[in-house]
């Protein structure tokens, strides 16, 4: 049995893990991952798809609120700022859909450097509050954008092709989104592993002693909201491309507190939480309505016709339960899980 995670070299410490049975278990699952559209049906593969590019948005929001600790309730405009900058790219200035994703993330991160300047002075509730009110400006810009954003009308969107693939196929889209899921994934796990993620945690737990030990607090709140905003930009480019229009309809205030949810149920501040309360969060939904679907039809119309208030009720009492009876999240109770396993039969 393993007693030890003794390190003899700098590459042992920087490596993301020197276990072959992690290593075993994420190639098998990487594998199921990339043979599954070939197996399941187009509802379920809807539901993957839908879970990919949120999880590139809640890795964002990871950096900014799991990693830095500063609140944001508006992060549904960097979103739709993306999704906008996206599809006025493509349909107005006619570029190809890669540069225009780019700029999809370029714009958010722009606005989310003149965000983050409160952050310099705000913090807790009156940071979050600013975001709060980001999300209504952003709203009425677009609004009163006339045929440059569409107004109310919003931008259809056709799903391009990208590198010979043909994202109007759902399956290839769903490999599309893998595959950005999968870099940003990489790319967030070696940024808390960085001198610049060990400063954002720090600057999280304890601000003071931060700026004692020589970090800029400026410099890296920045950094964390220009981040942040960069990646879910990103996000919001591939919803915009998945329901081909992007309309201020199509971006609620829901969707930030369903991503402040899936990091508080997954477990702030990792990234393993945040993969695992988004599958929670996505897929709560229609949990729940398969299990009241045995009560019959009429159950399923008023689910229909309530799926707004519906949600907004689960993620409170997701929120309520799981920073009730354990905050750790999800990542907490698997790492449960996990070492029972590896010390039974001694753990009992």
């Amino acid at each position: 049995m393993r007693s030890g995670y003794f390190k003899q070299t700098f590459e042992e410490l920087i490596v993301l893990t020197d276990s072959p049975t992690v290593k075993a278990w994420t190639a098998l699952l990487v594998l199921a991952l990339l043979v599954a559209p070939l197996v399941v049906g187009s509802y379920m593969l809807s539901h993957m798809t839908v879970i990919l590019y949120t999880l590139v948005g809640v890795l964002g929001l990871t950096i900014l609120t799991g990693f830095t600790g500063l609140i944001s309730l508006g992060h549904v405009a960097f979103m739709m700022i993306g999704a906008y900058a996206y599809a006025i790219a493509i349909t107005r200035f006619g570029w190809t859909p890669l540069p225009a994703m780019l700029l999809a993330g370029i714009v958010p991160a722009v606005f989310g450097l003149v965000v983050g300047l409160p952050s310099l002075r705000l913090q807790g509730l009156y940071l979050a509050i600013t975001t709060l009110a980001f999300s209504y400006i952003i709203n009425a810009i677009v609004l009163s954008g006339g045929k440059f954003t569409g107004a109310s009308r919003g931008i259809s969107l056709v799903r391009p092709v990208i590198f010979g693939l043909d994202l109007n196929v759902d399956r290839n889209f769903y490999w599309f989104c893998l595959a950005i899921a999968t870099i940003v994934l990489l790319a967030t796990l070696n940024l808390r592993r960085s001198y610049i993620g060990r400063a954002l945690v720090a600057i999280r737990d304890n601000d003071i002693a931060a700026r004692t030990m020589g970090i800029n607090l400026w410099r890296y709140k920045l950094l964390a909201f220009v981040l942040s905003a960069f990646i879910t930009g990103i996000a919001g480019s591939l919803m915009g491309m998945y329901i081909n229009y992007v309309t201020v309809e199509g971006f609620p205030f829901l969707i930030s507190i369903e991503a402040l949810a899936i990091i508080i149920v997954g477990g702030i501040g990792s990234v393993l939480g945040a993969v695992l309360g988004t599958v929670f969060i996505v897929s709560l939904p229609d949990v729940i309505s398969a299990v009241l679907g045995v009560f019959g039809a009429q159950t399923n119309d008023l689910l229909t016709r309530m799926a707004f208030e519906v949600k907004s009720a689960l993620y409170g009492l997701a929120i309520i339960a799981f920073l009730r009876f354990d905050p750790r999240g999800l990542r907490g109770i698997w790492h449960d899980l996990r070492h029972a396993w590896v010390h039974w039969p001694q753990r009992f």
